[in-house]
């Protein structure tokens, strides 16, 4: 009967830490953050920290993690369908994360950013291709998934690296008529 109680405890603790560090990220550069510098704005200890995180790395990804699951609002794509209004939402989440890590401190961990953002697109777009594809095709599914994860990615990185600032849906959009025949022409091909 306590363990429920427990549980939201721990959780409680979990996100207390992972809201100190994101407190800290936009104050302090990462490299310059440590586990006393989180206990100490949580108003716990070390012991604590370590029970949930490994290390300071551990506590990056989880909360780089955790925030880009609720920009992407992932709930809303298990049900849906590879489109152009999936892409264009996709993208959208993501040019979102990354203008909000901007506003923090970040360099020095882009990789795992980058690696992040591709992973959980991976298995985005894997759940929404399985979905309106034959499971047999399913290394297929998933190497689509990939270069889909990548190439979202990388046009989010142009967008951000360019100079002219057009909004993320209309700079997405110039794409879409190709992105879409492709996969349109992966699905007429599946059905000869």
């Amino acid at each position: 009967m306590n363990e429920p109680k427990m549980d939201l405890r721990i959780r409680r603790t979990r996100k207390l830490i992972m809201d100190s560090f994101m407190e800290l990220s936009s104050k302090k550069e990462f490299k310059d953050i440590t586990v006393k510098d989180i206990a100490t704005e949580a108003m716990i200890n070390r012991a604590t920290f370590y029970y949930h995180f490994e290390d300071i790395y551990d506590l990056l990804e989880k909360v780089l993690s955790e925030v880009l699951l609720v920009n992407l609002d992932c709930t809303n794509y298990q049900n849906n369908e590879l489109n152009e209004e999936a892409i264009v939402r996709t993208f959208i989440a993501i040019t979102n994360f990354q203008k909000s890590l901007s506003n923090r401190c970040h360099r020095g961990y882009e990789d795992t950013i980058a690696r992040i953002i591709r992973e959980q697109l991976e298995v985005i777009f894997y759940t929404m291709l399985l979905k309106q594809n034959n499971s047999e095709e399913d290394e297929a599914l998933k190497i689509t998934a990939v270069i889909l994860s990548w190439g979202i990615y990388g046009v989010s990185v142009e967008w951000n690296r360019s100079s002219v600032k057009i909004p993320p849906e209309e700079f997405i959009k110039l794409a879409i008529p190709y992105l879409v025949s492709g996969i349109d022409f992966m699905s007429a091909n599946k059905q000869i």
